[in-house]
């Protein structure tokens, strides 16, 4: 069955260490979208973080931000779809957060607000190119009625994953929690995930589960690569990510998305 479109998440799988897309890899993307075959970021960050990536690449269908809680013309601005953590949640599971002592990041569209700044914030901007705003969570919060996509917890991955099954056991019903690096717990709308995302693009376009490939290295990309009909994990990918793709690629640093693309799409061995 011919790939039809390929969905790519950003950090650790498109992008090197270094946070840039190698030639060969962007070479690979423009012969697959010469072919026709549709081509899609997927990825936790925000629009604006992404669409330096969208415009070198000339992705010009809906990319996937926030894992999936809103799926957009990057370039235009134009929403697909839409699904936040309501208010009222977000306000509950930052009181949480502050009680542990945790950082943590809200993202309201294409900003985001901090209660105060710290080394995390710094490394955030650094990792993201993005601007924080120091903020009264509580005043954005009650001027959001409707919600906020995500809200990033960052610390020691010891400590995340001491977190993690509490806010399980609280919130599981209303949120979904993943991982995208270890020091990054991501905090979602529970019906929102990369892969049930990547299916609604793909259904837009006509496009067949079977016609998908997904290429990711973290444990928010596993909903995107079961979804997949061809499921490719990083060579830097987590164990888990590594276990249920179909196959395995080489790592960010050794062009494993043109790898993927050149043998999966273009048929190059």
């Amino acid at each position: 069955m011919a790939i039809r479109m390929v969905a790519m998440d950003l950090d650790d799988t498109l992008l090197r260490d270094d946070w840039t897309i190698s030639s060969r890899t962007v070479k690979a993307i423009r012969a697959a979208r010469e072919q026709g075959v549709k081509v899609t970021i997927a990825t936790g960050r925000m629009t604006i973080s992404a669409k330096p990536y969208v415009e070198q690449l000339g992705v010009d269908i809906p990319v996937i931000t926030y894992h999936g809680a809103l799926i957009s013309q990057a370039l235009s601005g134009e929403v697909l779809f839409r699904k936040v953590i309501p208010s009222d949640i977000a306000r509950k599971l930052l009181g949480r957060i502050a009680e542990r002592r945790l950082y943590a990041q809200v993202y309201l569209r294409d900003r985001v607000v901090v209660q105060e700044a710290t080394e995390w914030t710094r490394e955030y901007e650094r990792i993201s190119n993005v601007e924080i705003e120091e903020v009264n969570l509580g005043e954005v919060l009650a001027s959001e009625p409707d919600g906020v996509e995500k809200i990033l917890v960052m610390d020691e991955e010891p400590r995340l994953d001491a977190f993690a099954p509490g806010l399980q056991a609280v919130f599981g019903q209303d949120v979904h929690i993943t991982k995208s690096k270890s020091f990054f717990l991501e905090l979602t709308n529970v019906d929102v995930n990369k892969g049930v995302a990547l299916a609604a693009l793909a259904r837009k376009f006509e496009i067949r589960q079977e016609e998908v490939m997904a290429v990711g290295d973290s444990l928010n990309d596993l909903e995107m690569i079961k979804y997949a009909g061809l499921g490719v994990a990083m060579g830097n990918a987590r164990p888990e990510v590594r276990k249920i793709a179909d196959v395995i690629t080489g790592t960010n640093e050794e062009d494993g998305v043109a790898q993927a693309i050149e043998r999966y799409v273009l048929g190059r061995g």
